[in-house]
């Protein structure tokens, strides 16, 4: 399976690839991140032309934890260790639409309410749910053959509420003031290789983890390199600025311990491939010392 992996803009940059610049300033289509949990993957298995609901262990390559039936199921999986994960799929299989291609998207809830956390955020809508299941949906996966060769884009269409189901797909536009792509000059830089920008990237996820600034200094402890350093936080200046001019509308309230903010973020899809928009200090360190994400 070709797995749709998104990377951050500034993360881009380490290696050299310069094409993020085309990407942020040109068209794109922008959709919301939804903080949703468990993924959920749903649709119909070419291989024999069944339904099927799981997790993303439906594409492991050894034991592929497919569910056709709500015994498939309770044969997969723990009663003891995943109770809540078989409720949320016996839902999904009997309440989700039958339909012919292969969707994945974020579980928010049942409903019975209107105030929903899934995973780290907490999601307010304006009236309670009276569908029996809240999803998020948010990749399209294609193949003529089977699951593992299964190729993941960004979810275009927009499905329509049934009785049942209710789909958070919010609207987004964006008012970004800046529409020429700037010039940078790259001959100081030293970039890294594949596995050098590996590390550095985890240096930084730990250095969020522990709440500390991502500040040039910092920074260069990682990199090694001043004009590296330089380079990536203009990168993360320029994220910032687009998305603080998202337009985000058709979306619940999103509450962040307590405070209220557009979402998790943003996920790009351009012509130069595809990246996520995050506020990376303020999103990813709730999740890294989340309860449900540790586990």
């Amino acid at each position: 399976m070709k797995v749709l992996h998104l990377e951050h803009p500034e993360d881009m940059i380490l290696e050299g690839d310069l094409s993020v610049f085309d990407a942020l300033y040109g068209t794109a289509n922008i959709s919301l991140k939804i903080d949703g949990c468990p993924a959920i993957v749903y649709g119909t298995n070419p291989e024999n032309g069944k339904f099927f609901v799981g997790t993303k262990s439906v594409f492991n390559k050894k034991k592929k934890m497919i569910c056709y039936t709500v015994e498939d199921i309770f044969n997969l999986y723990n009663e003891e260790t995943h109770s809540s994960l078989i409720e949320v799929l016996v839902m999904c299989l009997m309440y989700l639409p039958k339909v012919d291609g292969i969707i994945q998207g974020d579980f928010i809830g049942f409903g019975g309410s209107n105030v929903y956390r899934p995973n780290t955020l907490t999601y307010t809508f304006p009236e309670i749910i009276s569908q029996k299941i809240i999803i998020a949906p948010h990749t399209f996966y294609k193949t003529d053959t089977t699951l593992l060769d299964a190729i993941a884009s960004p979810l275009i269409t927009v499905f329509t509420d049934t009785d049942d189901v209710k789909y958070v797909q919010p609207t987004v536009d964006r008012v970004f003031e800046y529409n020429e792509v700037p010039k940078i000059n790259t001959d100081k830089v030293t970039f890294m290789t594949a596995k050098e920008a590996k590390i550095a990237k985890q240096a930084v996820n730990n250095l969020i983890r522990d709440g500390v600034d991502l500040d040039d200094s910092a920074l260069y402890d990682i990199f090694g390199c001043n004009h590296l350093v330089n380079l990536y936080q203009i990168v993360r200046d320029i994220k910032v600025d687009l998305m603080n001019s998202m337009i985000v509308t058709d979306a619940p309230k999103c509450y962040n311990d307590g405070i209220e903010i557009v979402g998790e973020g943003f996920v790009f899809q351009t012509k130069y491939g595809t990246i996520k928009l995050v506020n990376r200090e303020e999103f990813a360190f709730a999740n890294f010392n989340n309860g449900r994400f540790q586990k």
